[in-house]
């Protein structure tokens, strides 16, 4: 078990007190002013130095106990991870820089960016340890990240406008928004005053003291007090023209909403008492704080974000009494974030190591409301699908240790600090905490589990009203420590090994299960192994249980699994039965009647299973008869075992399995979640048995059955969707069938038929639920029959004359469909958003000529958040399947500088999802300009958002590895070193090489004569290597305050020179700048100006938006287009539809928006005047000219007089290089004189790949 961390030992003083003063608020310049002070007490008496946090804030002044100004440094090492080095680029030495420079400022290491010099006057006292006052006044100007302001283009006042503005941060990052001691192990009393306008309203945490008027009557301050010593980072803080709404059933719960929302927002809210009552009843405590706000806010960071006393959500989690589908997420989230009071807000974690212990305990608690709420089917199968996620995790990327304070993982990015962990390695982490504490429950009990829970808060309940002591509120802070302790204090059990097993180490269990029936000795012969050699495997010693359900009934068996290998006899309680039908007694205690027709006569063993009840963190591989799963599917009760069954008989596409699948699907007592994955399932197994497959397609006569009318069952009933399993049905079923595909991989015609039928009859009057999703999965299921086009030499493009009949049908629906949803928008614009999945669908399979200025018109900011991230995916997708390089830099562009933080996040995740390439793949979008991008992203742009920065070093990671890129070119004034060798080399791009691609597994291994890591380093005289490690060179961050702005964002031109050849310099092109070659040969690969110009107005008249001045100009803009008339504030309107009040009410602060014209016809996607046989394919200019090569072949001659001594060794190497430069001299000469440098082939001249057996010098 590892000690204790000492951060309280390591700072030399204790914070007591802070007041955080915030007046100025300027929405317009997006700015505010403001000052701190922090009431420390000294722990030494020779205390000199303070440091405190503070990130993109502009200090004016520091002075103590308000009598004697302190000087003052400031230095924040992250502006600029690697500080003037323009030639690292692999992503070990970045990590290294980074943690470097997190550790340099961190507050549990008493570091901070302000480092305060006490002066003289106040050495006296801290030489007493008598308290001493710290004040720091600052300003905060167009932050780019820990605040954000939210401003509607939009005419007004500030409140007609809802200008408003909310706090937000990735783990601890209060220090973005006002100096404080930014860590969880730091709590302290706090007072709050916040001064705004006369319209606008400030929440915040902690109790509303008072509201005083200026005296000019034009501003307002609100004063909070938080008396429960709380961290910084659980301070938080919104301003707004907000809508106020006191719950009905607590008057201690406020929520607060955006203008015209409040009829919406008190649906939304309307239960969160149960929550509260939930908890206090679970754990016989009552709430820690005396009130609770709710705030909703727009362009929100994430979905949920609890702080001391409040939480602030996304306004898109607002509905109204009519939506179905969201009201399951949003009861989640809120009762989540109420669970986070107790456990995150009130009782905060130690350390970045315990934080499994908030996360899972908080959102242990979420699930057994969950399990209170919507039923044990759904918190069984919530559990069983987290399970699953992680285990997929740990086996295809990396385990993942609870606690990460023990050995670093193999990740290429350290997991010790929350500002450097992967997003996508956040969220499982999460999950796994869920899953262990539930595991937790099951060794010690619920019971005695929640006895602990009840001790730790009424611990800190007492220590809260406890004044300040240097020590007196650590029961405050919960750590992996005591929280064994107080397991061991309250129910007399250690945990010690079970935190080993499941905290401290990583990975999962993974089973390997089959067994034999002995008819002589009627027993069970199960072998199971362990798989040690996966990937996240964790060896597995303790009890396990085995579940056989026989003739006679269903029995448990508990084993002690020790080996790697162990095989049990488990002796049968039933004789084999020779009757084919058998009333059978099940674990639940009924009896079913089942056919025994299917099953093997000789055995009494209807099936198995292990684990049932999840009692492990694992993975189980079972081998048994399809019959087996068959009959596990049909009778047992248990929605885990139902759904390993599906996924089981998909690999087992036999008529019996059919039936299976089909019984389970009709029946009404099933849960509708399995019903759901029994439909998809249904559709494998259909096109697996497609050549022998009788009757109508699959699931359409059920569907029929279910929701046809009586009179005619080919036309669908009126909806109805009071039964939520069946109107879940109605969506899956549909969807299902949409998957089916003939001998041709084509979707039937019956199905095409059955589909659009479902279009023409959809009657929603008469229903009291909202449609909008009905009708969204309708259009997702059009686009799922579309299939790749049979491609046809023709000599012309995709045309309207030539579409298929289904295709021209898909297309009128989604077109007729999309109009409609700008006239009438409906919830979330869920319609718009599959309408805009259809359309890519459509254009990857070839039916549709790809362009993405369409998604790029809904992709602008003003757009409804959904309708954006439905258009950014596809744009993503067409960069990868049209290799388009535009595309991917206008993607980059827009994660820099959206407005939207969530955006920005969500386009880095979509590239980690689906990345334009690999690293081991060959693609003309691997340059070394995307190189200096994403690294600009990583080392400088993104330094204000450590979630947005880790996500870019993950597509770093993705496209390149942890070594450095091999299309950047290496400098001719270095010198490399083999450390395999044991011999130096100049630059080895003058050495000949040689390829190999083996493919191995699912990537491929690069191998290389010279392999993927060089470190470069300028050559200076008497220099020598020392401490040479395997991947380079590595060097602490420098300290010096680095400008916030990068160079790319000011459009500079940076040369690189390097030593001996200083004269020579290499310039990276900038964003925005244009190489004139390079343009040329982009207009001239490109179609003439009219039929682009022409195409895109067709296409953009297809989708109703405008395309203005295209001929004036080849690139496109925000002049160029008018996108899809959604201002921002028109979130605020679609959230209130069918909420029986107006949605803007009697102030409209929508502006007045131009008609779009309707398109009547599909036909104008398509373009004449492009034929295919007139498009050409991009090519770039040749990298390198007849004279580099001269100059090149000159230098190597000089190189090798220096090193006859490995004359030998490059001998042949030289013969090779030699006609080589002769082959390719002729070549480019040939080109030169024949054609174009732009239309000619490229003869690209490679420069090697690095290795970790090389070393630049």
């Amino acid at each position: 078990m590892k000690k204790e961390p000492k951060a309280d030992v390591q700072r030399p003083y204790k914070l007591a007190h802070q007041t955080l003063c915030i007046r100025g608020i300027n929405f317009e310049t997006q700015s505010l002013l403001g000052y701190v002070e922090l009431a420390l007490h000294p722990l030494r008496p020779d205390l000199r130095r303070v440091k405190v946090n503070s990130k993109q804030c502009r200090v004016y002044r520091v002075c103590i106990n308000e009598q004697w100004e302190a000087a003052f440094q400031y230095n924040d090492p992250t502006l600029e991870i690697c500080q003037g080095d323009a030639k690292q680029r692999n992503l070990d030495y970045f990590q290294n820089c980074y943690m470097n420079a997190i550790n340099s400022v961190d507050p549990d290491n008493a570091n901070g960016e302000i480092t305060v010099k006490l002066p003289s006057e106040a050495f006296p006292a801290v030489s007493e340890l008598r308290p001493i006052r710290v004040c720091i006044e600052f300003s905060l100007e167009q932050p780019k990240g820990g605040i954000h302001f939210v401003n509607p283009e939009v005419e007004g006042t500030t409140a007609e406008k809802g200008q408003h503005l909310f706090t937000y941060g990735h783990e601890n990052l209060s220090r973005l928004w006002f100096p404080c001691i930014d860590t969880y192990s730091e709590p302290c009393t706090w007072k709050l005053e916040f001064t705004v306008d006369l319209e606008m309203t400030a929440v915040s945490c902690g109790d509303l003291v008072e509201v005083v008027y200026t005296p000019n009557k034009k501003m307002k301050t609100f004063h909070y007090f938080l008396p429960i010593p709380t961290a910084a980072p659980n301070i938080a803080l919104a301003v707004g023209p907000f809508e106020i709404l006191v719950d009905p059933y607590m008057h201690e719960v406020t929520h607060f909403c955006l203008p015209h929302l409040s009829g919406i927002l008190k649906h939304t809210s309307g239960y969160i008492h149960e929550a509260f009552e939930f908890y206090e009843e679970l754990m016989s405590i009552r709430y820690p704080y005396s009130c609770y706000k709710q705030v909703f806010v727009d362009e929100s960071y994430v979905e949920m974000a609890s702080y001391a006393t409040m939480t602030i959500y996304s306004t898109n989690l607002l509905h109204s009494s009519r939506v179905i589908d969201q009201t399951f997420v949003t009861r989640r989230l809120m009762a989540t974030a109420v669970a986070q009071q107790f456990f995150g807000c009130f009782i905060a974690m130690q350390s970045w190591s315990d934080a499994w212990l908030t996360k899972g305990i908080s959102g242990y608690l979420g699930s057994l409301f969950v399990k209170k709420t919507f039923g044990n089917n759904e918190y069984r199968h919530t559990v069983s699908t987290e399970l699953r996620d992680v285990s997929d995790f740990e086996s295809k990327v990396s385990g993942i240790a609870l606690d990460p304070s023990g050995k670093d993982s193999s990740l290429p990015f350290t997991v010790r600090h929350p500002h450097t962990v992967s997003p996508r390695y956040s969220e499982i982490f999460s999950k796994k905490a869920r899953i262990v504490i539930r595991m937790l429950e099951i060794r010690i009990g619920a019971e005695l589990l929640i006895m602990v829970f009840n001790k730790l808060l009424t611990l800190a309940h007492s220590t809260a009203q406890q004044k300040f002591l240097s020590n007196s509120w650590s029961n405050m802070l919960l750590s992996t420590n005591s929280f064994k302790k107080i397991i061991s204090t309250v129910t007399g059990k250690d945990i010690q090994h079970f935190l080993e097993q499941w905290v401290l180490q990583s990975g999962c269990a993974r089973f390997l299960a089959s067994f034999v029936f002995n008819r002589k000795r009627n027993v069970v012969e199960l072998e199971i192994k362990q798989d040690l050699n996966a990937k996240g495997a964790l060896k597995y010693v303790g009890p396990l249980t085995v579940t056989i359900q026989e003739l006679d009934g269903s029995f448990n068996h508990n084993f002690k699994i020790e080996e790697n290998k162990t095989k049990f006899e488990i002796t049968c309680h039933s004789k084999s039965r020779r009757n084919k039908k058998k009333k059978i007694p099940l674990m639940t205690g009924e009896e079913v009647d089942m056919d025994l027709g299917a099953m093997d006569s000789d055995s009494p063993v209807l099936w198995l299973q292990i684990d049932t009840n999840m009692h492990l963190l694992r993975q189980v591989i079972l081998e048994q008869p399809d019959y087996m799963w068959q009959y596990l599917l049909r009778y047992e009760r248990d929605v885990v075992s139902q759904s390993e069954a599906i996924r089981a008989l998909r690999s087992f596409p036999v008529p019996s399995t059919r039936m299976a699948l089909t019984d389970i699907l009709e029946k009404e007592h099933c849960f509708y979640k399995i019903r759901m994955e029994a439909c998809m399932c249904l559709a494998k197994v259909a096109n697996a048995m497609v050549e022998n497959w009788s009757g109508p397609p699959a699931m359409m006569t059920i569907f029929r059955k279910m929701f046809g009318s009586h009179s005619c069952p080919s036309i669908i009933r009126q909806n109805n969707f009071s039964k939520f399993q069946h109107y879940f049905l109605l969506k899956t079923i549909p969807y299902a069938m949409a998957h089916l595909r003939d001998v041709h991989n084509i979707c039937p015609v019956e199905v095409m038929k059955f589909l659009f039928d479902l279009f023409k009859y959809n009657d929603n009057s008469r229903n009291k639920y909202s449609d909008n999703y009905y009708r969204a999965s309708l259009i997702e299921s059009l686009a799922a029959t579309v299939t790749p086009v049979v491609a046809i030499v023709t000599g012309q493009g995709p045309s309207s004359e030539n579409l298929p009949g289904s295709t021209k049908l898909i297309l009128e629906e989604v077109t007729r469909y999309l109009n409609l949803e700008k006239l009438l928008p409906c919830y979330r614009h869920t319609v718009t958003v599959s309408c805009l999945r259809a359309i890519q669908a459509l254009q990857k399979f070839g039916h549709v000529p790809s362009c993405p200025d369409l998604f790029k018109s809904y992709a602008q900011p003003g757009v409804f958040r959904d309708v954006r991230l439905a258009a950014l995916e596809a744009l993503v997708d067409f960069t990868k399947t049209d290799v388009s390089n535009d595309t991917l830099f206008w993607l980059l562009d827009m994660v820099a500088t959206d407005p939207d933080p969530y955006v920005r996040h969500s386009i880095i995740r979509m590239l980690v999802r689906n990345p334009p390439f690999r690293k081991t793949e060959e693609n003309s979008l691997n340059t070394e300009e995307l190189v200096e991008r994403l690294w600009k992203l990583m080392n400088s742009i993104l330094s204000h958002d450590s979630r947005l920065r880790c996500g870019a070093s993950d597509l770093y990671f993705l496209l390149y590895g942890r070594t450095r890129p091999a299309v950047i070119p290496i400098p001719k004034g270095v010198v490399v070193l083999n450390l395999k060798e044991k011999r130096t080399m100049m630059n080895p791009s003058m050495v000949p090489k040689t390829i190999v691609f083996h493919k191995e597994g699912e990537g491929e291994k690069f191998q290389s004569s010279i392999e993927s890591n060089i470190n470069i380093e300028p050559v200076k005289k008497d220099r020598e290597v020392e401490g040479a490690e395997r991947r380079g060179v590595k060097r602490k961050a420098e300290s010096p305050l680095a400008d916030s702005e990068s160079d790319i964002m000011k459009g500079e031109t940076r040369t690189l020179t390097t030593g001996e050849e200083s004269r020579s310099k290499v310039a990276l092109p900038q964003s925005g700048q244009v190489n004139p070659e390079d343009q040329q040969s982009a207009s001239s690969a490109r179609p003439a100006q009219g039929q682009s110009t022409s195409f895109a107005m067709e296409f953009f008249r297809f989708t109703g938006a405008r395309l203005e001045d295209t001929a004036t100009s080849s690139s496109f803009g925000m002049d160029s287009i008018l996108p899809p008339s959604i201002p921002r504030t028109e979130s605020a309107s679609r959230l209130s539809e069918d909420s029986g009040s107006s949605p803007l009410g009697p102030q409209n602060m929508l502006p007045d928006i131009k008609p779009i014209p309707v398109p009547t016809s599909f036909g104008g996607i398509f373009s004449s005047a492009l034929p295919a046989t007139e498009i050409s394919t991009k090519t770039l200019p040749m990298e390198e000219s007849s004279s580099k090569h001269h100059k090149a072949k000159k230098k190597k001659k000089k190189n090798k007089h220096k090193h006859k001594k490995h004359k030998r060794q490059h001998e042949q190497g030289e013969r090779h290089e030699k006609d080589k430069h002769k082959h390719d001299l002729h070549r480019e000469s040939q080109c030169s004189s024949g054609t174009s440098n732009v239309n000619s082939p490229i003869v690209p001249h490679h420069d090697p790949p690095s290795s970790p057996d090389f070393e630049v010098i």
